[in-house]
């Protein structure tokens, strides 16, 4: 037992000190697998004692801290619910990830126009069923991914993408979601989900992504 849990102790510290290259996504997962064999070990140590309960534990525990580093509580299916209410033939794209966030992918023709980062009149309502949500939940951490089209160099697209970002942030923060939630990110042109070669390839990758997690709460 001792060794299983230095072994899996050890493995969780590799996860942690390679982060730095993993993505956000992998970061989470990683962490959650070591966290989640470690206490699936204790588990199986606890009712049953033996080799076999305690390897099946830490191997169940590694399975449920993999599937993300965040939870998917009944707070968040119902913010998920709401904001499919509110999108509804929006464009907006609603989804639970692989690592239990809630994700909106809002597109142009909602959020922003051509090298422009003010919000648009119709993304307002968006955000505001939005606020609601996240004012209702403590523990959530909010990432806000801007986006640009391929029209125009860097120079232009990446501090226009985190302006998209921070714009979509301080609209939040205005209407009382606390700002310590958010953490904000642009990606420029260089993460399109279209064929820039287009109008409404461009519009699709003129975009902004957020991010949802809820953590454990700390007691």
């Amino acid at each position: 037992m001792k060794k299983f849990v230095l072994a899996t102790t050890a493995a969780a510290l590799v996860l942690s000190g390679c982060a730095g290259g993993m993505t956000d996504t992998q970061r989470n997962t990683g962490i959650g697998a070591g966290i989640g064999a470690l206490g699936g070990a204790a588990i199986g140590s606890a009712t049953g004692g033996n080799r076999g309960a305690i390897g099946t534990g830490a191997v169940v525990g590694a399975a449920a801290g993999a599937l993300g580093g965040y939870l998917w509580s009944q707070r968040m299916e119902n913010q998920k619910r709401q904001m499919e209410a509110a999108t509804q033939g929006t464009g907006v794209a609603v989804t639970q990830t692989a690592n239990n966030e809630l994700k909106l992918a809002i597109p142009s023709d909602v959020s922003f126009d051509v090298g422009r980062s003010n919000i648009k009149s119709n993304f307002a309502p968006v955000l505001d069923q939005f606020a609601n949500g996240l004012r209702n939940n403590p523990n959530a951490e909010v990432r806000i991914i801007g986006h640009t089209d391929s029209t125009g160099s860097d120079a232009i697209n990446n501090p226009l993408s985190v302006d998209r970002a921070a714009s979509t942030r301080d609209y939040l923060v205005a209407r009382g979601v606390s700002a310590a939630a958010f953490r904000i990110e642009g990606r420029g042109s260089h993460e399109p989900v279209a064929d820039n070669n287009s109008d409404a390839g461009r519009a699709q990758n003129r975009r902004v992504e957020i991010y949802v997690g809820e953590r454990a709460q700390r007691g």
